[in-house]
């Protein structure tokens, strides 16, 4: 086989995975006009297999996946001008798999498909190449922004550095647990008593013990949690002053910024859960997707705080400290159906104990729910992430 046809579908898994696998000089995509007439979602694919170190040249052919006959007229083009082709009809439309097996009548071409459930492609048709042949190919989150025509960008955690706060995530998120109720209030307090002038990076923090709030409200320090804080290095100096001033250094720029970021202790221990459980491929926090993939101004992104990749499963998780509500389900589902497809799957974290209706919302759309009760047994946690590698 030196050419692959493929039959464009809406799951982008299975528009890339034969090319992968089978490495042809050529894959052909019969496609809707739509797609035909996407430039930049054309350019993304091409970009993905380059991305990913596949040479095949992309050929795109419009014709109607509606329409059965077109599909067939654009099928012979392709077979008689690349006589040496196989065809994948693990996606593609009813009246494309139609169109196909009129075609396969006449032409005696390999066929091929593809199973989501197995990971295996199996020969339908006089394709040895593809008998009961495991799907080996493991992605990274970026490839399944670029497949779908998106792209990732840089979010508010550099993933480089990461491995340098192993040690302390943990720590961190031990504090927020012993003093979640307060949590809100103690990075409000962050916030105001280390405000910095623009262009100036001190991390020393100087201020009154207790210091304005939003609208007119006023925030104390709380010293329990500073102690707790600076016994696990994470400030440093610590003098409160009676009631009256507070003093210290954050630790470095990194903890500076998290310990002002209500969401960053429970994000970043999910992350390193992800790490330790050891069964993904790859995991990523604070993953800005570019819908697009074009820097447009105007272009929609969205923030994941959580995203791993187990083979070629995307794991989309959100990560909420305060109650879950239904947007923030519904626009996690929709993540997952848009770059994931099918295949992949989507949880919620969260610091509160799941109330119910919020159970039964996640329920219908298909997201595992993780509550502060998984949260705080590390086993349990580390269970139910092994869980959503499952299919």
């Amino acid at each position: 086989m030196k050419t692959l046809i493929e039959l464009f579908d809406e799951r982008p898994q299975e528009n890339v995975l034969a090319t992968e696998v089978f490495r042809p000089e050529r894959t052909v995509y019969i496609c809707p006009p739509e797609v035909g007439q996407n430039q930049a979602l054309q350019d993304k694919l091409r970009e993905y297999f380059r991305h990913r170190g596949v040479s095949s040249e992309v050929i795109f052919k419009t014709a109607s996946l509606l329409d059965a006959a077109a599909v067939e007229r654009k099928l012979r083009e392709v077979v008689d001008s690349f006589p040496d082709c196989a065809l994948d009809i693990a996606g593609g439309t009813d009246a494309a798999l139609f169109a196909g097996g009129l075609l396969c009548g006449e032409k005696d071409i390999p066929v091929f498909t593809y199973s989501r459930k197995r990971n295996t492609f199996f020969d339908i048709r006089n394709a040895p190449f593809a008998r009961s042949l495991p799907c080996e190919v493991k992605l990274r989150v970026e490839d399944c922004f670029l497949m779908a025509g998106g792209a990732m960008r840089k979010g508010r955690v550099d993933n480089a550095i990461l491995d340098q706060y192993m040690d302390i995530i943990e720590a961190l998120f031990d504090i927020y647990l012993r003093f979640r109720r307060d949590w809100q209030r103690m990075v409000t307090y962050m916030q105001r008593a280390s405000q910095l002038r623009e262009g100036e990076q001190s991390l020393h923090v100087s201020a009154d013990y207790t210091v304005k709030g939003a609208y007119g409200s006023r925030v104390t320090a709380h010293e329990g949690l500073l102690t707790a804080l600076e016994k696990t290095g994470l400030i440093q100096n610590l003098r409160i002053t009676g009631q009256e001033h507070v003093e210290f250094f954050f630790r470095d720029a990194q903890i500076r910024a998290w310990l002002r970021d209500v969401g960053s202790a429970l994000e970043l221990y999910t992350y390193k859960a992800c790490r330790d459980v050891g069964l993904f491929n790859d995991v990523v926090t604070s993953a800005v997707v570019d819908w697009q993939g074009a820097r447009q101004p105007d272009g929609v992104s969205n923030e994941l705080d959580v995203m791993a990749t187990h083979g070629i499963m995307p794991i989309f998780i959100s990560c909420k400290t305060c109650d879950v509500k239904t947007e923030a389900l519904n626009e996690l589902a929709i993540l997952r159906d848009r770059f994931g497809g099918e295949i992949a799957r989507a949880a919620i974290v969260t610091a509160e104990r799941g109330r119910a209706p919020m159970r039964h919302r996640a329920m219908e759309l298909g997201i595992d729910v993780i509550d502060l009760n998984d949260l705080q047994k590390k086993e349990v946690l580390h269970a139910r992430l092994k869980a959503l590698c499952r299919k």
